[in-house]
């Protein structure tokens, strides 16, 4: 099977993405940044993006674009109406006010450290249901875990 691969930058895949999930049930993007961290690394993981067919929920994971048109892709924190509050995971400071119409696609699948998870695998489900509601002590637990890490390595 060929494949055409081109690279966007995550702007151009914006305005390219509603044409581009038209013609495939799936986008893949590959992460770039440290705001999803620890679920998904820089350069390392693939999350795709398919078309939002739904109402998100707290935990599913958006790619939207911010008012100053960089985009962005977080967890749902919080649904309030027809807005979302948005956080990264590896973040503690919340992002109100996104709007439905800024929520280019939703991620349904991710390939993280070469293995596809997808809703229902054991660390998806962590981070949707149980990562999400530790935001307030997330700088506690990277503490211990980090502590633990340089102990045992």
């Amino acid at each position: 099977m060929k494949h055409n691969l081109k690279i966007l930058e995550p702007g151009e895949l914006a305005e390219s993405l509603p044409q581009l999930l038209e013609e495939a049930a799936a986008v893949p993007l590959v992460i770039s940044g440290s705001s999803m961290t620890p679920f998904l690394v820089h350069g390392r993981d693939t999350v795709y993006l398919s078309g939002v067919k739904e109402p998100l929920k707290r935990g599913d994971m958006a790619f939207y674009r911010r008012e100053n048109g960089r985009c962005i892709l977080h967890r749902v924190y919080r649904v309030e109406g027809a807005c979302y509050t948005m956080v990264g995971d590896a973040q503690t400071r919340l992002e109100p006010g996104i709007r439905q119409e800024q929520i280019l696609a939703r991620v349904t699948a991710v390939r993280r450290k070469g293995k596809l998870l997808q809703k229902g695998s054991f660390w998806w489900d962590f981070f949707e249901k149980i990562w999400i509601r530790a935001v307030p002590v997330r700088p506690a637990v990277r503490a211990v875990y980090s502590a633990f890490y340089r102990l045992f390595n």
